[in-house]
């Protein structure tokens, strides 16, 4: 930085020649002032956390001699008292007191200090799980104690240093009684010209003051801002856990839909489509057979029992009656038998969160539809529950080709894989040239349904 910049930080405006008239010194003083409201605000609520178990320990010392083994079981019990109300009633009051601080920081440093907290889930419960277990909160309850340490050197240094410049400046009016004298240690003032000569000098003490009070602000802020910013690696744990709520959410979202349109389909348009046919097949018994009526008829209902077949085919593409109903082994059988090439299948898997089943089902109908469109030989799928706990959902599609599938050649291989990444999942990729090619695809079967309830 240039001789002629403007300095960005407190601690560099101190160094500079014109720092007593400039704006940094008027926003340290605001910062150190507040800082008195502030502090001592936080010290008068703080009051039942921190004096009464002080208090308790002055009553354990009066009742007990310091040779009594009673004191020292006092003192331990009240010391534990005290950080028992720290950790439970501390971050109770920490969390908003770091709030303030942090819009408190912005008079003397320009960036903006992010809180690192993580969003917590839904409830009180998940309030309190997410806050006490986090390391900002008490980070947070760090900084309370150094703002109660800032109030109090602001308290016995700052305030003194302004009392007696303020003395200094007002000299001559206090002199001015016959026998009055202001002693300032070891120096007495009784005359009105020594007075004069003292309040030359005030400036010189005002100027100390907005210095030490920079000073402390310098310390403090610096101290603030290492703690109530979020680390580095929480801020992005807590960016990450976003953005994968958000993918999350999205992909809830089109799940919902694709449910949506499926039934819609399925009840709607495709019952219509059979009343119609049946409607068709009744008006050709009223026709004379072999005539032109008859035969327009039946070609009307022969055209709309295929479109019930193509119907069926893209609401079975859509999402699978049988997936919802009987779970991810019938589904994956019922997937196989309609696949051009030969599928051996063996899923041996009992019912899963409905989200993992739908991930796993056309994670296998991608693979399947790779294996018709570019090596037309068969395949073998796998499922199996495996770990503790909800456990993670493994499924494996190899096949007989001569390998070398590139994900950077074709979306259907990227597509799955980012379809595994929302649920928390992997996906491994294995074609060497010769072949074969297997894909493999775990995904935690957490109780968390990222798909809206219908």
């Amino acid at each position: 930085m240039s001789a002629d910049a403007p300095p960005r930080t407190l601690a560099a405006a101190m160094t500079r020649p014109r720092f007593l008239v400039s704006g940094w010194s008027l926003r340290a003083t605001a910062h150190t002032f507040t800082t008195l409201v502030v502090g001592n605000t936080v010290a008068v609520a703080a009051a039942p956390l921190l004096l009464l178990p002080a208090a308790a320990l002055v009553m354990s010392v009066q009742a007990a001699g310091r040779s009594s083994p009673s004191y020292w079981l006092l003192t331990g019990a009240v010391l534990l008292s005290g950080l028992a109300a720290v950790a439970l009633l501390g971050p109770l009051l920490a969390i908003p007191v770091g709030a303030l601080e942090r819009i408190r920081l912005r008079l003397v440093s320009p960036e903006p200090v992010g809180s690192g907290h993580r969003t917590p889930p839904p409830g009180l419960w998940g309030w309190v799980r997410t806050r006490y277990t986090e390391s900002a909160t008490w980070r947070e309850v760090a900084c309370l104690f150094a703002l109660l340490a800032a109030t109090l050197l602001v308290d016995t240094i700052v305030l003194v240093l302004l009392l007696l410049a303020l003395v200094m400046l007002a000299a001559p009016l206090l002199v001015g009684e016959p026998g009055s004298s202001i002693v300032m240690g070891p120096v007495e003032v009784d005359t009105v010209g020594g007075a004069l000569v003292m309040t030359g000098l005030s400036p010189l003490a005002l100027a100390l003051v907005v210095y030490v009070s920079a000073l402390v602000c310098a310390g403090y802020t610096a101290l603030g801002r290492a703690l109530l910013g979020g680390l580095p690696e929480e801020e992005l744990r807590a960016e990450l856990d976003e953005v994968a709520g958000s993918r999350a959410r999205l992909v809830g979202a089109f799940e919902y839909e694709r449910r949506r349109i499926e039934r819609d389909l399925h009840d709607g348009a495709q019952q219509r489509l059979v009343a119609l046919s049946m409607d068709l097949g009744m008006a050709r018994l009223e026709l004379e057979e072999g005539t032109e009526a008859d035969r327009l008829v039946s070609s009307a209902q022969r055209r709309a029992d295929e479109l019930i077949t193509e119907l069926r085919e893209l609401v079975r593409g859509i999402h699978p009656r049988v997936l919802t109903d009987r779970g991810l082994p019938p589904a994956l059988a019922e997937l196989a038998d309609r696949s051009p090439v030969d599928v051996a299948v063996a899923a041996d898997v009992p019912r899963l969160p409905a989200h993992v089943e739908g991930t796993a089902y056309f994670v296998v109908a991608e693979a399947l539809n790779n294996v018709y469109k570019h090596t037309g030989g068969g395949a073998r799928v796998r499922a199996a529950l495996e770990g503790k706990g909800d456990g993670v959902l493994t499924v494996e599609v190899t096949d007989e080709g001569d390998g070398g599938a590139d994900p950077s050649r074709g979306s259907g291989l990227t597509g799955m894989r980012d379809r595994v990444a929302v649920m928390g999942g992997t996906m491994e990729l294995s074609s060497p040239e010769g072949g074969p090619t297997r894909i493999r695809v775990e995904i935690p079967c957490t109780p968390h349904r990222p798909i809206p309830a219908q």
